[in-house]
C-alpha cells in the first residue's frame, strides 16, 4: 500500500500544520526566508534541491499566505518571495525544531548563534533573551556563525552568513 500524500481524516491542528510545512526542503525554505533569502535563484544555490521542487514549495507557501511573491525587476521579470505575518509566525518553531537539532543530533556544536541586537545577549535554547525577560522581536534577531557552522559552502546565502546578520534583512544577492 502507498504512503498516502496527506493527513486526511486526522483532526488536528498539528495535522494540518504538517499538510503545507511537513513537506521535505518547505521547513527549510522557511528558514531561509527567515535569513533573508528571497530570490529563488539563492534558495536554489544554498539549499541546492531540485528546481521543480522549489518552484513547487515556493507556489504551495505563496498559495498559502506564509510567503508573499513580489515583482523586484521588470526586464527580464523577477520575483521575490518575502515573508508574511503568517510566514514570521513560523519562527518560533523552527527556532525551537533547530535547537533540539543541535542538542541531540549534532557533535559539532551550534552552526548559528541567535543574539537579541538591542542588547547583544545570546537568546536562549527556549527563544527568550535572558536580559530583557521575553521574545526579541524577529527584526532585533542577529544570526552569527556558531563553532559548528560549516564554511564549505561558496554559494551567496552561505558566504553572506558568515557574517551577522538581523533576521528578515535581505542577503546580499
Amino acid at each position: 500500500m502507498a504512503l498516502g500524500k496527506n493527513y486526511e481524516g486526522q483532526d488536528c491542528s498539528l495535522a494540518r500544520a504538517l499538510e503545507l510545512i511537513g513537506e521535505r526542503w518547505t521547513l527549510l525554505v522557511v528558514r531561509d526566508a527567515l535569513y533573508g533569502v528571497r530570490r529563488y535563484g539563492d534558495f536554489l544555490a544554498h539549499l541546492d534541491m531540485p528546481r521543480a521542487v522549489l518552484s513547487q514549495r515556493l507556489q504551495a507557501l505563496v498559495e498559502a499566505g506564509v510567503l508573499e511573491r513580489r515583482r523586484y525587476q521588470d526586464a527580464p521579470p523577477r520575483d521575490e518571495y518575502v515573508l508574511t505575518a503568517m510566514g514570521r509566525e513560523l519562527w518560533g518553531p523552527v527556532y525551537l525544531l533547530a535547537q533540539w537539532g543541535e542538542r541531540n543530533l549534532s557533535s559539532a556544536g551550534p552552526r548559528r548563534i541567535f543574539f537579541h541586537a538591542s542588547c547583544g545577549t545570546r537568546i536562549d535554547r527556549d527563544g527568550l533573551c535572558p536580559v530583557c525577560g521575553g521574545r526579541a522581536p524577529l527584526e532585533e534577531i542577529e544570526v552569527r556563525p556558531g563553532p559548528g557552522a560549516e564554511l564549505a559552502r561558496e554559494d551567496p546565502v552561505s558566504v553572506a552568513l558568515r557574517r551577522p546578520h538581523r533576521m528578515l534583512r535581505p542577503l546580499p544577492g
